[in-house]
């Protein structure tokens, strides 16, 4: 593995979301000293916290798997996460409501699983179900330390019997024909392969692959934190402190001071300027490019994953039917994926995550009140309409979305309101993120793995990136994995220290 050459005593993290921080936590469990600098007044990133008058609002992902994979980022200071953040299961992991009336509750635990496919399409596919959660297994356990949890410096490191493993699971055919051998119930089948929406990709077009994220969201259990999602970068940034690391808040970077082929400082628009040996990037790439001064030439542009519009909602009430995660399914299925990924058009039958977090922890809204997130993917600014578009059109299809929740059964969702705020792909475009999308680029077999923006930069010997449009790629497991690749590429592999290493969270001590 190659790593940065030169002195590495002093690393300067630009960013202190979850790539960032998790980056910060192995450098310092590797004596490196560690300052990171954020834009921001705290941690996040867009794992952020917001607000919203009375409502504390989480501004990026509400749903966490893989906890165990944070705890690896804690451990490396001898810390760990359930020490910090009080993490409770949730069971069931999602709530499946089809647009025929139909409901179904998504356990991770198989026979929970098993028992609740029988009740609702009968015994077939419930054995159906089990080869499928065994394929899953097999395909994650073939994938996560050869293909995701690696550092690449060539296409040819894919040469390795893993890869047979992985194309003798099928791994390299397409998703939907994949899942569609274990299940023939098409309600079934969205359940276990919505997620490669998380990829940029259809499930008609996604390689087979890609369910290991049907895995992580299916088999390996959904956790929520308890204060929300941004107890985690809260809990990371806290570690960081106590283990030395330090921190600059309201911290823009204006410039990189480079010299010979390396970064020597980083510059503040404040006029502070921050020596370092070696510097490590996490914002998206457009930014990453401005502050390198170049964009890497590729032979095709980088395609970016659709967007996103959520509608954050402090109501008075709730419903009962809505579980912690509920997955609205609309009766459109494959036209829905064409009008993201290829018309750009909005979802003209949407299907929709609403979120409530409300539902395992209440102090996160005034008393007796309710937290609803509602997402709603659509079309990136380079496959849809423009960022400066969504200014007149953002309201609208506010209306749209809520007169959908009506139709779909929540009644007085509007009336209900107390407190709201849109988010758009203009305002995911105002943050600097490309293609107005928070999910970075998308999960096609060219930008995958080794064939993905690589975390060393070309021409620059000491200057590491981490994050989602680096590999391996997007949600949150993979970029807490991003953070301890880039560290890996300053100090090298991974050697036995003396902080004591903790076994993964699991449900016995994670409450």
């Amino acid at each position: 593995m190659r790593t940065v050459s030169g002195p590495t005593d002093h690393v300067v993290v630009i960013g202190a979301g979850l790539s960032g921080l998790a980056t910060a936590l192995h450098l310092l469990g590797a004596g490196r000293r560690v300052t990171v600098v954020e834009r921001h007044a705290g941690p996040g990133g867009r794992a952020g916290r917001l607000e919203l008058g009375g409502y504390r609002v989480d501004t990026g992902p509400t749903v966490l798997t893989m906890p165990h994979l944070a705890d690896e980022a804690f451990a490396a200071v001898g810390d760990s996460l359930h020490r910090r953040v009080e993490l409770v299961p949730l069971h069931p992991a999602y709530r499946a409501r089809f647009a025929d009336g139909s409901g179904l509750d998504v356990h991770t635990d198989g026979d929970a699983m098993e028992a609740e496919v029988r009740r609702f399409a009968g015994g077939t596919e419930a054995a159906g179900y089990r080869r499928l959660r065994r394929w899953l297994e097999k395909l994650y356990q073939a994938q996560m330390h050869r293909f995701i949890d690696t550092n690449f410096d060539s296409p040819f490191q894919l040469l390795h019997p893993d890869l047979a493993r992985l194309a003798a699971l099928g791994g390299f055919g397409r998703l939907d024909p994949q899942i569609a051998r274990f299940l023939s119930d098409p309600r079934l089948r969205r359940v276990f392969s919505f997620q490669s929406l998380y990829a940029g990709v259809a499930p008609a077009r996604a390689l087979a692959a890609y369910a290991v994220i049907a895995y992580m969201d299916t088999v390996a259990g959904v956790w929520f934190p308890k204060g929300g999602m941004y107890a985690l970068p809260r809990a990371m940034a806290d570690a960081a402190t106590d283990a030395g690391g330090e921190f600059r808040w309201s911290a823009e970077v204006s410039a990189l001071e480079r010299s010979a082929g390396r970064v020597r400082a980083v510059r503040l628009e404040s006029g502070e300027r921050i020596a370092c040996d070696a510097v490590v990037l996490t914002p998206d790439l457009p930014v990453v490019h401005r502050l390198l001064g170049r964009t890497p030439r590729r032979p095709v542009p980088l395609r970016h994953a659709p967007s996103a519009v959520i509608l954050h909602a402090g109501t008075d009430r709730t419903w009962p039917e809505l579980a912690h995660h509920t997955l609205s399914f609309g009766a459109a299925w494959e036209r829905t994926f064409d009008e993201l990924t290829r018309t750009g058009r909005l979802m003209s039958d949407p299907s929709l995550l609403i979120t409530r977090p409300t539902t395992h922890d209440p102090s996160l809204a005034p008393r007796g009140r309710h937290l609803h997130y509602v997402l709603a993917p659509c079309p990136n600014t380079t496959a849809g309409y423009s960022a400066g578009a969504w200014r007149g059109l953002g309201p609208r299809y506010r209306d749209s979305l809520l007169a959908e929740l009506e139709r779909r059964g929540l009644h007085g969702f509007e009336a209900s309101m107390e407190r709201e705020l849109l988010v758009t792909p203009m305002d995911w475009a105002a943050q600097g993120l490309a293609a107005g999308t928070p999910f970075s680029v998308s999960h096609t077999f060219a930008q995958t793995g080794p064939f993905r923006p690589r975390n060393l930069v070309r021409g620059h010997d000491n200057v590491v990136l981490a994050g989602c449009g680096t590999t391996p790629g997007v949600g949150v497991p993979t970029v807490l994995v991003s953070g301890k690749l880039a560290a890996a590429r300053i100090t090298g592999p991974p050697r036995a220290t003396g902080a004591r290493r903790r076994p993964p969270v699991t449900e016995g001590h994670a409450r």
